[in-house]
């Protein structure tokens, strides 16, 4: 159960106002579990079941987000990358893309992509980038993901490289819709562009369990999959050094090592050639 984003009601489609604050949904249990502010009753009822059963569930919120900051300061930075399109935003943190890149290079351009309402009205309130970059938020849903690319074209020049990111989203899609999903994305970006992916692994019996009474109470399940399934997500890619590996061991900072449990999630990020 990672970040990600549910497919909304009909009535929150024609209203993203309207919440269903009754039903545990994964982005804000997410944020619970990061020490953030924007979740209901129902998000820590459920976060709290999930960790009294796997208390590493914290360490996988808190790895996760720092392999995101260091991914994004790698793409700005030493891959000189200077525009994302990040997909599954999840609820506003610390550290967001926008803040890690717009840090290195205040002229990047950021989209971001979700669907809950709630995360909707936050994301326009708190998701505000650079002067000199663009920060925009899209409402759309993964499953379609032409709709994302036709209206990212707004924001972002899709002849030059671009920085996607699919953090802890595929989860939510079911087995046979992930690759194609990630193939549509990928082909539409130019030579140069990078991949980064993380999600949840089935390589601890004690998480297995933990995300399944997650997903008896959630909106929409969340997957776990084997590490050779998200390195597959790369095929045909250049994966970067040092290759798919749990999050808290890609490039980790000198600090970070050997500070965290939480090797549930695997990670990778890949240079389209």
């Amino acid at each position: 159960m990672t970040d990600g984003f549910s497919r909304p009601s009909p009535a929150e489609s024609d209203n993203p106002a309207q919440l269903d604050t009754t039903v545990a949904h994964s982005a804000r249990i997410w944020n619970y579990w990061m020490g953030g502010k924007d979740h209901y009753p129902i998000d820590r009822e459920v976060g709290d079941q999930v960790r009294a059963s796997f208390p590493e569930i914290v360490d996988l919120a808190r790895t996760s987000r720092e392999f995101l900051v260091r991914v994004v300061s790698h793409l700005a930075g030493e891959a000189g990358i200077r525009q994302f399109l990040d997909i599954g935003t999840g609820m506003p943190t610390v550290n967001n893309t926008h803040e890690v890149a717009q840090g290195i290079a205040p002229e990047s351009r950021v989209v971001y992509v979700d669907n809950d309402p709630l995360v909707l009205a936050h994301a326009r309130a708190l998701l505000v980038g650079s002067p000199e970059g663009a920060t925009d938020y899209i409402d759309a849903d993964l499953r379609e993901p032409d709709t994302i690319l036709q209206r990212a074209a707004a924001t972002l020049d899709f002849d030059r490289p671009i920085g996607l990111m699919l953090m802890g989203i595929l989860g939510h899609i079911p087995d046979g819709d992930v690759l194609p999903i990630v193939h549509r994305l990928v082909d539409a970006l130019p030579s140069g562009s990078y991949l980064a992916v993380y999600d949840g692994t089935d390589t601890s019996p004690a998480y297995n369990e933990a995300v399944a009474r997650g997903n008896e109470q959630g909106a929409v399940p969340y997957l776990l999959r084997s590490p050779d399934a998200i390195a597959a997500r790369f095929d045909g890619l250049e994966l970067v050094e040092p290759g798919v590996v749990p999050c808290p061991l890609w490039r980790p900072d000198p600090i970070e090592v050997g500070t965290r449990r939480g090797m549930d999630q695997y990670g990778g990020v890949a240079r389209k050639p």
